[in-house]
């Protein structure tokens, strides 16, 4: 992101819909990569990573029989005297009667009404149905309105949304989506034939994640939603933004975030994503989804209804999530994108800790809610906090918070593989290697990475306009890979699971506010004119960007391009391209199928260290996961000692008392109500878990949380007076 420093389908049906990988595609370089599998069983060969696992169960549909001819055979038999014969006679005469008056009837109702209400999923007809209009969910689960007959689809189906309209699915991959009111948690679609369906179990080091981004959804960015942020000049962040949204009553007030909310992601988005042989998305959410306290401007508790819907379509499509705690009270990394930009007050200065309770609670409710049979296979990661600035906030805090984390979760959750999501945490920008013996033992944590070359500092001159042929790209493939795939590996072999949550096309830093509305000066070396306006761009650079975008993926194993979709500014165009792998995979420059991706580092003779794609037993929830030795759990206490940029202890410094009202996520609602009965859950997974939520202590006084580093401590007073 910106401004960074560096069931209704059958088994045999989820057979049906394997589809080998076509031997050619339009967007393959010229001449075809070496990698380039030909069928679903095949290995990607010299590639850097582990095999891609797949399907190599063919369709089991009914083959095609010949006709074949068959000898003659009649039974001797003696004939029936006469009277017999006569009654025969008028016997078959009744049946031959009886048969055409049924087919009278039968094949008139066939073809006006069941047959045209038929659609076939890879050579299986299924029956379908369609929604009433205007009937659908409220702040539900996206299934639409309820019907008597479960709706399910392949490539060229109708997909009927919730308001009555129609869209047909497109899908060359074999994926099939699955929505069925009354069963609105229905697990069996699937994105493609080389991911498991939802209800089947992700493998870690076999399946491969081709995943992106769905940024500027709920947590607004400049460079994403210019048109928003140009409306309001001054607004350089979510907090500037809604505050001057709240002074434009005339025009909606804040309100406008929430039409935001319902149209800038569509159903259709998800489905374009499953088409185009993605299978994850990671989707940023603010706390203010649960809560805001007094003083923070952002819209509360608008988004969850949204996220709902979000989450349901995904389910709809096969697609799995890793939710991702992009905001946290006072800020944790001090971006734009973290609530407020300026400075970091997360677990630094003197509400640090206080912050840092605020941010545990709202871990726990997203924890609780994801945690349910509804969701947990939806969002089998969970990521607990973007991007930390480790080089503000200190090694020992933050890691004495992951530890307190995961605890914390694992005691929610219980420990093993399926219980509760993986533990997704960043690198800090501190660089893979330094995370590799990172509390072993514990129960799946992974570690996210953020690769971007668009913040290193470098000119970026070389031309990656060097033609449509074979070398296309120039250095900037090469580059990725050697950068790139090492690390990547060593982190898998080393700390366990490991993701790239996100990277990007951008190999030079240019993009309308891109970095921030007044950012920093781009280090780019020629006319970012050039980058910000793609319907200029050569076929040769989009060749580049493609081959760019191939080692890219290849280079980082398991990823999340950033972003899926990028708005339009007031000039009525994408300006910062480089971002959007919808604009790309319409327009040329990312690949219509990725696995095509596959073995790029290697077809450019960069090697180095590969994955065998297998993790320790306790990484995957297997034997020894929630052991963390006492050695290591007694080097990080909870809270920490000290935090950075204060000179008292821990101890002296304000806290919030576990009182308060827990907020907990509601489950979704449906206008149409289900035939059958449907168990939504209750939004809180673990009923043993009653600890109160924070709060203020009565009496006490707290600096402004989301501006403390240099306050002056207040002193001690209520029950933290005495524990002190």
């Amino acid at each position: 992101m910106a401004d960074r420093p560096v069931s209704v389908v059958s088994d045999s049906l989820q057979a049906a819909v394997h589809t080998p990988l076509p031997s050619g595609g339009s967007d393959l370089l010229d001449p075809p990569r070496v990698s380039y599998i030909e069928s679903d069983s095949s290995t990607p060969r010299d590639s850097v990573f582990a095999p891609l696992s797949v399907s190599n169960s063919g369709p089991l549909l009914p083959e095609a029989t010949k006709a074949e001819g068959k000898d003659e055979y009649q039974e001797e038999v003696s004939r029936p005297p006469p009277r017999k014969r006569r009654l025969w006679l008028l016997l078959a005469a009744g049946l031959v009667i009886l048969a055409v008056i049924v087919l009278a009837v039968i094949l008139p109702v066939y073809f006006a009404i069941i047959k045209p209400n038929q659609r076939t999923v890879q050579g299986i007809k299924t029956p379908s149905t369609t929604s009433p209009a205007g009937s659908g969910t409220t702040g539900g689960d996206g299934n639409g309105a309820a019907s008597q007959i479960a709706t399910t689809g392949g490539d060229g189906s109708i997909v009927t949304k919730e308001d009555g309209s129609t869209f047909t699915y497109t899908n060359k991959f074999g994926g099939y989506w699955v929505s069925d009111p009354n069963d609105p948690f229905n697990n069996n679609a699937r994105p493609n034939s080389w991911t498991p369906p939802l209800n089947q179990s992700w493998t870690w080091g076999k399946d491969r994640i081709f995943g992106v981004n769905l940024g500027g959804l709920f947590v607004l960015e400049p460079f994403i939603s210019p048109a928003l942020y140009q409306k309001y000049p001054g607004a350089v962040d979510e907090w500037t933004l809604s505050t001057l949204m709240r002074a434009d009553t005339a025009n909606g007030g804040i309100n406008q975030l929430e039409e935001h909310y319902n149209t800038f992601i569509t159903e259709e988005d998800i489905a374009e994503i499953a088409g185009a042989g993605l299978n994850w998305v990671r989707l940023p959410i603010p706390y203010w989804a649960i809560e805001t306290w007094p003083g923070e401007p952002f819209l509360a508790q608008t988004s969850w209804k949204y996220i709902l819907r979000l989450l349901g379509w995904c389910r709809k499509y096969g697609i799995r999530v890793k939710l991702d705690l992009h905001t946290i009270p006072g800020s944790q990394n001090g971006y734009n994108h973290s609530g407020k930009l300026g400075i970091v007050n997360f677990l630094n200065g003197v509400m640090g800790i206080a912050n840092a309770q605020r941010a545990l609670e709202y871990i726990r409710v997203i924890t609780e809610f994801i945690s349910q049979p509804q969701y947990k296979d939806v969002v089998p990661l969970f990521g607990i906090m973007n991007e930390a600035l480790l080089s503000t906030i200190g090694r020992a805090p933050l890691t004495s918070f992951y530890l307190q984390a995961h605890n914390m979760i694992r005691g929610i959750t219980g420990f093993g593989e399926g219980n509760g999501p993986y533990i997704a945490i960043h690198d800090g920008f501190a660089g893979l290697s330094s995370w590799s013996d990172f509390l072993p033992g514990s129960d799946r944590i992974a570690l996210d990475t953020h690769p971007y070359f668009a913040f290193d500092g470098s000119p970026a001159t070389d031309p990656i306009d060097t033609g449509t042929g074979a070398n296309a790209g120039g250095v900037w493939p090469r580059e990725v890979c050697n950068r790139w795939a090492a690390g990547i590996n060593n982190s898998r072999s080393n700390f366990g699971v490991t993701v790239t949550g996100e990277f990007s096309n951008g190999f030079n830093d240019c993009g309308l506010f891109l970095k921030g509305v007044n950012g920093r000066s781009t280090t780019y070396g020629g006319n970012c004119a050039d980058w910000e306006d793609s319907s200029k761009w050569t076929d040769g650079t989009k060749a580049g960007l493609l081959n760019f975008a191939r080692a890219s993926m290849d280079a980082l194993g398991d990823w999340f391009f950033w972003t899926w979709k990028v708005g339009n500014s007031t000039a009525g165009i994408v300006e910062s391209p480089l971002w959007s792998y919808q604009l790309g995979l319409r327009n040329g420059w990312m690949p219509t199928d990725p696995r095509t991706a596959l073995g790029t580092c290697a077809s450019l003779a960069v090697s180095g260290p590969v994955f065998d794609g297998n993790f320790q037993p306790w990484q995957t929830g297997g034997a020894g996961a929630g052991t963390i030795a006492a050695s290591a759990t007694s080097r990080f206490p909870w809270p920490p000692p000290t935090i950075s940029n204060v000179d008292v202890a821990v101890s002296m410094l304000p806290t919030y008392a576990a009182t308060g009202t827990v907020v907990a996520l509601p489950p979704p609602t449906f206008t149409a109500s289900p035939t059958k009965s449907v168990d939504v859950g209750k939004g809180w997974f673990n009923s043993q878990d009653t600890a109160g939520a924070p709060t203020p202590i009565a009496g006490c006084n707290y600096p402004d949380s989301w501006d403390a580093v240099d306050a002056t401590v207040p002193p001690p007073c209520g029950t933290a007076a005495a524990t002190r």
